[in-house]
């Protein structure tokens, strides 16, 4: 799916997004554990990048814990409610494949479930800015849809399509840009969700 359609999808929903998933991490608490490790990890190490931040709620989660977070989302709708809901924190629209960021000035990136609706061939090129922006020893934690086997698999998101991935294939895509792994989780899906997921947490040498 292009990044325009992702966009218009997202802005079409994006009220009812954001009331949707407003206080859903407080019924996660596995996320949330996941959540405060990165934080522990980049803590003093700069700003940290929630990228695909939707209306805020993981930016204002990350300040919460300590960190200087921003948000940067494909959707100028989503950005609007995040400003509206967070008005002290930094909020811009942007895309993951060419961050309006200077090289190695992000302590931290959070993209949490926000590259589902890259094409899989596109991904490298996300990844490699991912790397770009992070300082030496910063941490990457990245959240998606997961699924078995070795190869990503179609999925039909409820806002737009998207990819399910295993661990594995990820982890690769990741390690090819030179970040080195630090962590891989899967946990099964939860009450209201369809498919598993999968969170990685990488470094930068």
């Amino acid at each position: 799916m292009t990044e325009s359609a992702t966009r218009e999808a997202y802005d079409a929903v994006a009220r009812l997004y954001a009331d949707t998933f407003r206080d859903a991490l407080a019924d996660m608490p596995l996320d949330r554990a996941m959540l405060a490790a990165f934080a522990d990890l980049v803590r003093g190490l700069g700003p940290v990048a929630d990228l695909g931040c939707g209306p805020g709620r993981l930016t204002g989660h990350l300040v919460s814990l300590g960190l200087d977070a921003f948000g940067i989302d494909l959707s100028p709708e989503m950005i609007e409610l995040a400003r509206a809901e967070h008005p002290g924190l930094r909020f811009d629209v942007g895309t993951m494949a060419a961050l309006d960021l200077a090289d190695e000035s992000v302590g931290g990136v959070l993209a949490w479930y926000s590259t589902i609706h890259t094409a899989p061939a596109d991904l490298p090129q996300v990844f490699a800015e991912l790397h770009r922006v992070l300082v030496p020893g910063g941490h990457l934690l990245i959240g998606f849809q997961s699924c078995g086997g070795d190869r990503p698999l179609p999925h039909d998101h409820r806002v737009a399509p998207a990819h399910l991935w295993p661990l594995e294939p990820m982890a690769v895509l990741l390690a090819e840009t030179g970040l080195v792994e630090v962590c891989r989780v899967g946990r099964a899906a939860m009450e209201g969700e369809r498919v598993p997921s999968g969170h990685l947490l990488f470094r930068k040498p």
